[in-house]
């Protein structure tokens, strides 16, 4: 690892060994945690590392600086608490025993979604993403000093907002949000520590993180906001969306506008109690007022499914209304009982009399019923009643609510299940991912109860959903030797199988030359990626030959036999233009490197090329008129004496 170069405090350069800064005086060595990365270390010979900023449960927040700007970044190193063991002097990160597997996976998931913000990035409203890079086996994440400040802080210096002025705040944050979703991510940590409020008033997003931190129960040491954090974040078997942003957002808008911020999610689960906006604060518009309590709805199905549609009902409010009644059309509520008139006096009398006269009557007639029972009984002689139709008298009341599991295996959760009415009245659903090689992404898996169980009107129906196959980005490994490449791919999940090829000098004896898939590329993992490597150079291999002499004619080189020649030298360049096509395309153990080496000398310069033919001529002459075979090993050493060749 590379010693400190430029001081991330003041970047000024520094001397090699030097423990203070000569320009600033700030101490560098042994500022930040033993178990952190020690203030001044380089990473990928370009960033060095400041002082920690913040600590998640899945990682670390550095400041640092980009040594060949320089200009000051943003620098996450992942490093879960509850998966990795305490960190040596090489600074090297080593799962926990026994935690190697989810720490593999999670470190997977980590770079991946730093590199897919990347991709988007720098998008308007979200902090850009500026390089992705392994290191100490783990992941850094490198990204821009966005500036400016949180806008929790902002809030307690300014109070609240309108609506049109949370609107003209949020809107970069909104669009940066959309953009996530139409790529497939999810932020999962919106709340107002994670934005910030640049100089020019607009906010940026910050705060990037993966599933595991963002939902209870994930195996690491989980980051929730209370207040902000959704519904579905609080279990591992609610299935999580766009609409996990939306609710984040529109708590954020909540308090904003209010002032205070809406009760937690877990504790709406129990009571929901979370007041309207126009209750707390009297000023703020009744439509904004409306799109805020259907942005907030504990169930996911019943809230606004987009921050698009958010964002718009915030700021229109003819669009807001008929989102609202839309909604309310896709679930109306139910009819509130009317309360009966007060009656007359004369009128109640009569109907308490008339009431009467009834239940005088039923107990006549019920009297009746029994004395004729009673009275039946005592001329017959007694029944025995056999054990088992008691058994079906009993069995005959049957609980309506009782009904059997539909199959939901095989069917996309999100067309046919997720919005289906007839579904969620009747169930709860708790939906967990899983990667699948065989079945298609969006499709359930497994369910439990198995279609066909008896289960209870209101019970809980968990479903496995396919999250497709698990695909890897491919690395750059052409270059390395046969085992670091090998090694490589497996940490990626990668089967490797490798072929030794043909060495014509030009490659380093035992590394990769070619692979079956280019580095960049998306590769499901477990997939088989062939490795070609460069073989042994041959011992015999021929010393270059030298140009012959342009002056006279090579032996048997005369006008009559012009036409012979050309067409052997023409025979001679198309072979050897096929064999070395088809050695460099393929590989090929087989063929013979000459033809490669000896073409290659051919188009190297015109003054080769015309003494190589000229040799090339002599000898095809020599070997017709000597009746001896074409013998390509003896054709070097053509080139270099053809005068003996007479």
């Amino acid at each position: 690892m590379e010693q400190r170069r430029i001081c991330p405090y003041c970047m000024q350069e520094l001397e090699a060994g030097e423990a203070q800064c000569p320009h600033c005086g700030r101490e560098l060595a042994g500022r930040n945690p033993s178990g952190s990365l020690p203030a001044g270390t380089v990473l990928a010979g370009r960033y060095t590392v400041g002082d920690i900023q913040s600590v998640d449960g899945e990682g670390i927040l550095y400041r640092g600086v980009e040594n060949n700007g320089p200009f000051r970044v943003t620098i996450k190193e992942y490093m879960p608490l509850t998966l990795a063991a305490e960190r040596g002097r090489d600074c090297i990160l080593r799962p926990k025993p026994g935690s190697e597997v989810l720490f593999k996976t999670t470190r997977m998931d980590f770079a991946d979604l730093y590199r897919f913000i990347q991709r988007i990035t720098p998008a308007n409203g979200l902090e850009a993403v500026l390089d992705v890079f392994e290191e100490n086996n783990t992941v850094y994440a490198v990204m821009e000093n966005p500036g400016g400040r949180p806008l929790q802080k902002w809030l307690e210096e300014h109070g609240t907002v309108t609506p049109q002025q949370a609107c003209a705040m949020l809107e970069p944050v909104f669009n940066g949000v959309e953009a996530m979703h139409q790529v497939g991510l999810v932020h999962r940590g919106i709340c107002p520590a994670n934005i910030r409020i640049m100089d020019n008033g607009r906010a940026r997003l910050t705060g990037y993180a993966t599933v595991g931190l963002r939902t209870a129960g994930s195996g690491l040491h989980e980051q929730l906001y209370e207040g902000y954090s959704a519904p579905e974040q609080y279990s591992t078997a609610e299935f999580e969306g766009r609409y996990t942003d939306e609710y984040s957002l529109a708590a954020v808008f909540y308090r904003m506008v209010c002032g205070l911020s809406p009760v937690p999610a877990a504790q709406r689960l129990v009571s929901d109690s979370n007041p309207k906006a126009r209750t707390v604060t009297p000023s703020v518009p009744a439509y904004v007022s409306e799109t805020l309590y259907l942005g907030l709805r504990l169930k996911p199905v019943e809230r606004i499914q987009t921050v698009q549609q958010l964002f718009r009902a915030l700021s229109e409010r003819e669009y807001a209304e008929e989102l609202s009644r839309s909604m309310e059309a896709l679930d109306p509520p139910a009819p509130a009982p009317q309360e009966p008139k007060a009656p007359a006096k004369a009128e109640l009398l009569s109907v308490r009399n008339l009431l009467a006269g009834i239940v005088i009557l039923l107990s006549v007639l019920i009297l009746l019923i029994l004395w004729g029972l009673l009275s039946r009984q005592s001329e017959k002689p007694p029944e025995v009643i056999a054990p088992e139709s008691v058994s079906e008298a009993a069995s005959e009341p049957v609980n309506e609510n009782v009904t059997l599991t539909p199959n939901f295996v095989g069917r996309d959760y999100d067309a046919e299940v997720r919005n289906n009415h007839s579904y969620i009245d009747e169930y709860l659903f708790y939906v967990t991912l899983e990667y699948s090689d065989t079945v298609e992404k969006g499709r359930i898996i497994r369910q439990s109860p198995e279609a066909g169980e008896v289960i209870q009107k209101g019970d809980t129906v968990s479903l496995v959903v396919s999250r497709g196959p698990q695909m890897m980005e491919m690395p750059d490994i052409i270059g390395q030797t046969q085992d670091s490449a090998v090694q490589e791919l497996a940490t990626k999940g990668l089967n490797a199988t490798c072929f030794t090829v043909v060495n014509d000098g030009s490659e380093a004896a035992g590394c990769v030359v070619s692979a079956s898939e280019d580095a960049g590329s998306m590769v499901e993992v477990g997939t088989t990626i062939v490795l070609y490597i460069a073989g042994d150079v041959p011992a015999d291999a021929p010393a270059e030959p030298e140009a012959p002499s342009d002056t006279g004619t090579p032996a048997g080189g005369d006008a009559a036999q012009g036409g012979g020649v050309q067409k052997s030298n023409a025979i001679h360049r198309r072979k050897t233009r096929c064999i070395t096509t088809k050695h460099t395309a393929l590989a090929r153990p087989k063929l013979n490197w000459r033809f490669k080496t000896v073409s290659s000398r051919i188009a190297s310069s015109s003054a080769a090329a015309k003494a190589t033919r000229r040799a090339w001529r002599a000898w095809s002459l020599a070997a017709k008129r000597m009746k001896l075979p074409r013998d390509w090993k003896a054709f070097p050493a053509a080139v270099t004496r053809p005068a003996q060749i007479s």
